[in-house]
């Protein structure tokens, strides 16, 4: 994922830069489909490096941004103005300045993963469970990452831990005393 996002030569095109934002909006922070395609340019408050989601149920919630994203996303304003693609539409559109849709998402998605990542699917649901899965192998609560996701149960949030269970056992091994030390088995002996 990070070596598709860090090696691949995005065009500096008004297109190439909003498929990078795409796909490091939704790697970096984990949103869903349905919010990046509601997500306005005044939803993101630039000095906190944060942005206002609307989530399912038209939950509100705010999410913080990889710092570096913020020129990116500069860019990608500042040349969404010079086409007149800024007047009244969601943050993320096409060439042509309409509001991006779920089709268009996933087509952006496919055409940088596609070659270089090898899945069953390229959806942009793969972007929030790497986001999930990546956070929890770095040690985050998974309540944290429950609130990043907009999750409101728990429940739904546990669905990320399978991937991560060998990066816990890993963790286990380092910092359990008896991780690894073999306990003799306490044997009986019979008095008659």
């Amino acid at each position: 994922m990070l070596s598709c996002l860090d090696q691949y030569d995005f065009p500096t095109t008004f297109s190439g830069l909003r498929d990078k934002l795409v796909l490091e909006l939704l790697y970096g922070t984990g949103i869903r489909l349905a919010e990046i395609l509601t997500l306005q340019e005044t939803d993101i408050n630039h000095s906190d490096a944060t942005i206002k989601v609307k989530g399912k149920r038209n939950k509100q919630r705010i999410v913080p941004f990889p710092r570096p994203l913020k020129p990116l996303i500069e860019s990608y304003c500042t040349e969404k103005k010079k086409r007149n693609h800024h007047k009244g539409t969601p943050l993320i559109v096409t060439d042509r300045g309409k509001a991006g849709y779920p089709m268009f998402i996933y087509r952006i998605v496919k055409k940088y993963f596609m070659p270089t990542i090898q899945a069953s699917q390229y959806s942009p649901h793969i972007l929030r469970h790497t986001f999930a899965t990546h956070l929890l192998d770095k040690g985050v609560d998974l309540q944290a990452i429950k609130e990043l996701l907009g999750h409101a149960s728990l429940a739904a949030t546990q669905v990320y831990t399978h991937n991560s269970l060998s990066k816990l056992k890993e963790i286990f091994k380092k910092a359990h005393p008896r991780a690894e030390e073999e306990i003799s088995p306490v044997v009986p002996t019979h008095e008659a």
